[in-house]
C-alpha cells in the first residue's frame, strides 16, 4: 500500500463541504491526542450520512470495509435479528466497523439508527493511511479494541453465570433447598442405570411428614414451611456425602441411597426416622413446636426396572406404613 502524507494545515481548518467540523474532530474517541493537523487532509475527503430513525446501517452478516464515526445521534446494536431489543448504543464520538475493516470478516450484529444520527464514512484504504499518519490515532484503536473484548469476556462471563443461577433455580426447591421434582425425574434413571452397570445395589426412601394438614391447621402455613425446612436439614445432615434427597412435592420427600441394598436402607429409614422426630420446630417468630413425626417406604432396585417404576414399590411400601398407624418404616415386598 502506498503510503500518502496528509497535506499541512497552517492554521485551524474549516469544516469540509460535507459539514464536518474540527469542533466534532476534538469529540471523536479514536481522535484523542491525535494532531488534527496530522490527518485533517485525510479525513475532509471522508463523506457524512445522515440516517433516519431505523433506518439500517449494518447487517449481520454482511461484508462491511468501512469505519464509521457517531457525529451526531445515536446507533443501536441488535444481536439476533434487528427487531430485539438492543444490546447496547452509540453515542457520539464512537465507532463501528472497524472490526471488520482490520479482519476483513462480515458483521456479527444489525447496526441501526435509534435517532436521526450523521456519521462520518471512514472507507478501508483511509482507515490504514490512518494507521500510518498517526501513531495517537492506532493507539487509540488498540485501546477501543481492547474494551470491548473486555466488555464482552464481561457479557460471556455474566452469561455462564446467569445460565448456571438458572439452571439451580430449576432443580432446586425454592423453600427448602433440596432437589425438585423435575430434577429427579430427570435424573433417576440415570442414576440407576449407572448402578445397575456397576454391579452395585440401589435404593430409595420415599418419606411422608404424619398429619402435615393438622400442623397448617393448627399453626399457620408459615409454621408448615418452617416444619418442611426443618424435616428437610434433618434428612441432609443425617445423609452420607454420596446419598441425595429431593422434596417430590407438598410434604413428601425422596432419599437416593447409591450403592446400598435394602436391608442396609431400612437401618438409614429408622435413622432418619428417630432423628425427625426428636427434632423441634423453631418457628423463628419465638413460637417452638413440637417434633413431628414421618412415615418411610423403602425400596431397592429390580432387574431392568425404570426409576418410576421403583418410585411406585417405594411409595406403596410407605402407604402401608401410614396405613400401619404412621411414625414407622416399612420395606417393599413385607405385607
Amino acid at each position: 500500500m502506498t503510503s500518502v502524507i496528509p497535506k499541512k494545515v497552517d492554521s485551524e481548518p474549516q469544516p469540509t463541504k460535507n459539514g464536518f467540523t474540527p469542533g466534532e474532530f476534538h469529540k471523536v474517541h479514536v481522535l484523542r491526542r491525535v494532531t488534527i493537523e496530522s490527518v485533517w487532509g485525510l479525513l475532509e475527503h471522508c463523506p457524512v450520512l445522515t440516517l433516519n430513525k431505523s433506518e439500517m446501517l449494518l447487517e449481520k452478516g454482511q461484508t462491511n470495509q468501512t469505519m464509521y464515526i457517531v457525529l451526531s445521534g445515536k446507533l443501536s446494536v441488535h444481536l439476533d435479528t434487528a427487531d430485539r431489543e438492543p444490546v447496547a448504543f452509540l453515542d457520539k464520538g464512537q465507532t463501528v466497523g472497524e472490526i471488520s475493516v482490520i479482519d476483513d470478516s462480515p458483521g456479527t450484529a444489525f447496526v441501526r439508527a435509534a435517532e436521526k444520527t450523521r456519521l462520518l464514512s471512514i472507507d478501508e484504504e483511509t482507515f490504514w493511511r490512518l494507521v500510518e499518519a498517526s501513531h495517537e490515532f492506532a493507539t487509540n484503536l488498540l485501546l477501543i479494541l481492547a474494551q470491548r473484548l473486555r466488555a464482552n469476556n464481561s457479557k460471556i462471563v455474566e452469561g455462564v453465570q446467569r445460565r448456571i443461577r438458572l439452571e439451580r433455580e430449576a432443580s432446586v426447591d425454592a423453600l427448602t433447598g433440596l432437589r425438585n421434582r423435575r430434577w429427579l425425574e430427570v435424573n433417576l434413571d440415570r442414576l440407576a442405570q449407572r448402578h445397575r452397570c456397576g454391579g452395585t445395589s440401589f435404593t430409595v426412601i420415599m418419606l411422608d411428614v404424619d398429619h402435615f394438614k393438622r400442623v397448617n391447621d393448627t399453626y399457620g402455613h408459615a409454621a408448615g414451611d418452617r416444619v418442611l425446612s426443618t424435616v428437610s436439614q434433618t434428612i441432609l445432615n443425617s445423609l452420607r456425602p454420596t446419598d441425595l434427597a429431593s422434596r417430590y412435592g407438598g410434604e413428601e420427600f425422596v432419599v437416593i441411597l447409591p450403592g446400598t441394598a435394602l436391608d442396609d436402607g431400612m437401618i438409614v429409614a429408622q435413622r432418619l426416622r428417630q432423628q425427625v422426630g426428636g427434632q423441634e420446630v423453631d418457628c423463628r417468630d419465638g413460637r417452638v413446636l413440637p417434633p413431628v413425626t414421618i412415615s418411610l417406604g423403602v425400596a431397592m432396585l429390580g432387574d431392568n426396572e425404570s426409576g418410576k417404576e421403583l418410585l411406585a414399590r417405594a411409595d406403596g411400601a410407605l402407604y402401608r406404613a401410614k396405613q400401619n398407624g404412621r411414625n414407622r418404616v416399612e420395606r417393599d415386598g413385607d405385607d
